[in-house]
């Protein structure tokens, strides 16, 4: 086994308590933990950044999903980048840097067969958990696979100044659409947009009605909807849909804090009478396309054909803030913590 000099201790964040609606603070636990030593296979990971994203919003509700929940008095986890620190593991040395999937905490041991390298001279740590990450990965086989886009497309993309709508945006601009247009929510999310991101046209969500801005941005109608939102934005696309129309339902962040659950769109029969497509799709999914996703957007953010923008919030103890503060809609782009 290779290794440096290993720490005794090191800093996590646990579930605390499950959340009734939206997150607290109580919510969650600051906690040390001993670091375990590698065994055989294994590998001892020093954490230096770490996602925050909102599907890991349902995984605190103790339900059955796609994806197991996470465990009260343990530590959560998501996507993370780090260096090792000891390989007991004939696949990595010291000093490697791997993507992984134990954030959440300082310190991960991890088999060798859950991570993989990336390149910090390639291109940033940050980038691998957002737009040549995950994230990136999720923008692309939605838009492509799922939505079926086709050069002269309309498309609409809500929550576009996030870490997948952002991109999904750019990616559909780039391919061809005759129009991409976007939601966010504030004035300066907006003038982000459209400014920064080139898309044509976009609007704030809060400041009028979404049909009602929806139909004055695409006044002859929409061919694909990238879903990020749900709620009021998929009802007013599926009015806006031309006959047809494909959705990728990608996500509803209007809706994982209610307690409740609320109604589901009110124009359902929009589906039949224009022959929609409506498929919803998990990024894990789609793994195949790794390497052509990899090939297609490497170059145009190297290229500087794909702007990306990220939220980095500084410690491992501000995570759980962070993660508040995602679901608030606070960043602009990929919310990320430094640990």
């Amino acid at each position: 086994m290779t290794t440096q000099a290993l720490p005794d201790l090191g800093v996590e964040i646990r579930l605390a308590a499950r959340p009734q609606g939206w997150p607290t603070q109580e919510n969650f636990e600051i906690a040390e933990a001993p670091v375990a030593a590698p065994g055989d296979g294994e590998i001892l990971v020093r954490n230096k950044v770490m996602s925050v994203d909102p599907a890991m919003r349902g995984r605190m509700n103790d339900v059955r999903s796609y994806v197991a929940p996470f465990q009260l008095g343990k530590p959560l986890d998501g996507g993370a980048v780090g260096e090792i620190i000891a390989s007991n593991s004939p696949k990595f040395q010291v000093g490697q840097h791997v993507l992984h999937a134990l954030g959440w905490r300082e310190y991960a041991t991890l088999s060798a067969d859950h991570a993989t390298a990336v390149d910090p001279d390639a291109a940033p740590l940050n980038a691998y958990l957002g737009v040549l990450g995950m994230p990136g990965m999720t923008a692309y086989a939605g838009l492509f696979d799922v939505a079926r886009f086709q050069e002269g497309d309309t498309v609409f993309v809500s929550g576009a100044a996030g870490a997948v709508g952002s991109l999904a945006g750019q990616l559909a601009k780039l391919s061809g659409a005759a129009k991409v247009i976007g939601s966010a929510g504030s004035a300066e999310k907006v003038r982000h947009v459209t400014e920064d991101l080139g898309f044509d046209a976009a609007f704030n969500y809060k400041d009028a009605p979404v049909a009602e801005q929806l139909a004055q941005a695409a006044p002859d109608g929409l061919e694909v909807y990238f879903d990020n939102v749900g709620g009021d934005h998929l009802e007013a696309a599926m009015d806006n849909l031309n006959d047809f129309g494909r959705v990728a339902a990608c996500g509803a962040i209007s809706q994982y804090n209610n307690a409740k659950p609320e109604p589901g769109p009110r124009n359902m029969f929009q589906i039949v009478k224009k022959r929609l497509h409506i498929q919803g799709f998990i990024v894990i999914d789609h793994a195949n396309l790794k390497d052509q996703f990899v090939d297609h957007v490497a170059p145009l953010v190297r290229d500087g054909r794909i702007h990306y923008t990220e939220t980095v919030v500084e410690g491992l103890r501000n995570a759980p803030e962070a993660f508040l503060g995602l679901l608030r809609g606070e960043n602009t782009g990929k919310m990320l913590v430094t640990v």
